[in-house]
């Protein structure tokens, strides 16, 4: 992974975000992937907060983007890890938000929403 990777799926993320388009936004995720966040607390009343799998995560999601339909997000910066991307960004709201993005030949296995 470099910064050339990371800066393009960086762009490439928050495109689809920002489109609203949840098969686009799904497509950077592996089918087993995890992913963690307050919001599945408060959005589905799930206290463990994580989704397993696409298929959840994207019962998450539609729910997320019916909720929030102008939600966008404007990248700020990344930074890289080991196998490992930190997208920070702000919301529609203006809030800062940090994607903590754990990648496995290229998709993310496990992501972290951090607001």
């Amino acid at each position: 992974m470099d910064l050339a990777f990371v800066e393009r799926f960086a762009r490439e993320w928050a495109e689809a975000w920002n489109s609203h388009d949840l098969e686009r936004i799904l497509a950077h995720y592996t089918d087993d992937v995890v992913f963690a966040s307050p919001g599945i607390v408060r959005l589905l009343g799930d206290p463990s907060g994580e989704v397993h799998g696409k298929d959840a995560l994207r019962a998450y999601w539609a729910a997320a983007l019916s909720y929030l339909p102008g939600l966008r997000f404007t990248v700020e910066d990344v930074r890289i890890s080991v196998g490992t991307v930190v997208i920070n960004y702000r919301n529609e709201r203006g809030q800062s938000v940090s994607e903590v993005l754990a990648f496995r030949e290229g998709l993310i296995c496990r992501g972290l929403g951090a607001y």
